[in-house]
């Protein structure tokens, strides 16, 4: 494992013409999701590069950005059953010499569900995301389906920058009672790591109910308030969308890949989490 820390280290990290370099962004705080992506960098690159950075840029709640975890030691060793991986661990004053004043527009990809409630956020990933795609120069990126709009966000960025990057989007990793893995969950007290599972469960319920039919929209949406509603948890969305424009889906009909994506708080802590489906028209 070969750590790299400054952007001028770049130039001498040797690549082969024909060979290639994946790359695996993260904010730390590993977890068996962020292996599982290296590990399929691996399977499909010469060099893998996996970067820790907590981007400040994407931060809307500055008591948010204080409390992420930051365990840069511990990462190192999780790290350290990749011994041919390259770990680039920025600092702020590398990242954003002076404050940056470009600002992007999603359209409606960033107008709704984490867009709406988190101002700002994707202008944030898609400065640090370009600016590590500029500094690693990555054949191919590794994200996480469980930030599903965060990689449609991702792949507009590449259309637009003509960016020569492959985006591949890997399932999301869950415990084995289904929460989906996170960074934020190691801030999670017992009893809310207990009602976080509410998360999944939902989802899935909602997930099998459409699979089944016969459930009009208003009811699904009901079930998923009430069952909010009776925990210990605050729900701030939930939402059925079309999997690729996360555009509010108006009637369940087929074929339809679809997406159901929640949010919610457990204590001061927010969760994330999404389902896909398709839905086929019957031969």
């Amino acid at each position: 494992m070969q750590i790299i820390s400054q952007s001028s280290e770049w130039a001498s990290v040797p690549l082969l013409p024909h060979q290639h370099r994946g790359f695996v962004p993260t904010m730390g705080a590993l977890h068996e999701g962020h292996l599982a992506l290296i590990r399929k960098a691996q399977a499909q690159n010469d060099q893998v590069v996996c970067s820790i950075y907590v981007n400040p840029a994407q931060f809307n709640n500055p008591e948010d950005l204080a409390r992420y975890p930051r365990v840069l030691a511990q990462d190192l060793e999780r790290l350290a059953e990749f011994p041919n991986l390259l770990v680039f661990t920025p600092r702020d004053e590398e990242m954003y010499p002076a404050p940056p004043r470009l600002r992007f527009d999603f359209g409606k990809l960033e107008q709704v569900m984490e867009g709406q409630y988190r101002p700002g956020h994707f202008n944030g990933v898609a400065l640090v995301v370009a600016k590590l795609f500029h500094l690693v120069q990555p054949h191919r990126a590794y994200f996480g389906r469980k930030d599903l709009q965060q990689t449609l966000i991702v792949k507009q960025l590449i259309d637009d920058l003509s960016f020569p990057i492959e985006l591949v989007v890997c399932p999301t990793i869950r415990e084995a009672d289904g929460l989906a893995l996170s960074s934020r969950n190691r801030r999670l007290s017992l009893a809310q790591r207990q009602q976080a599972v509410l998360i999944p469960q939902t989802l899935f319920e909602v997930r099998r109910r459409i699979r089944a039919g016969g459930y009009p929209l208003p009811d699904l949406y009901q079930f998923v308030e009430e069952q909010f509603a009776q925990s210990a948890l605050r729900l701030e969305y939930f939402q059925i969308v079309h999997r690729q424009t996360l555009e509010p889906v108006a009637h369940l009909e087929a074929p339809a890949a679809l997406a159901l994506c929640v949010a919610a708080y457990a204590g001061e802590i927010r969760l994330i989490d999404n389902v896909v489906l398709t839905l086929q028209k019957e031969l």
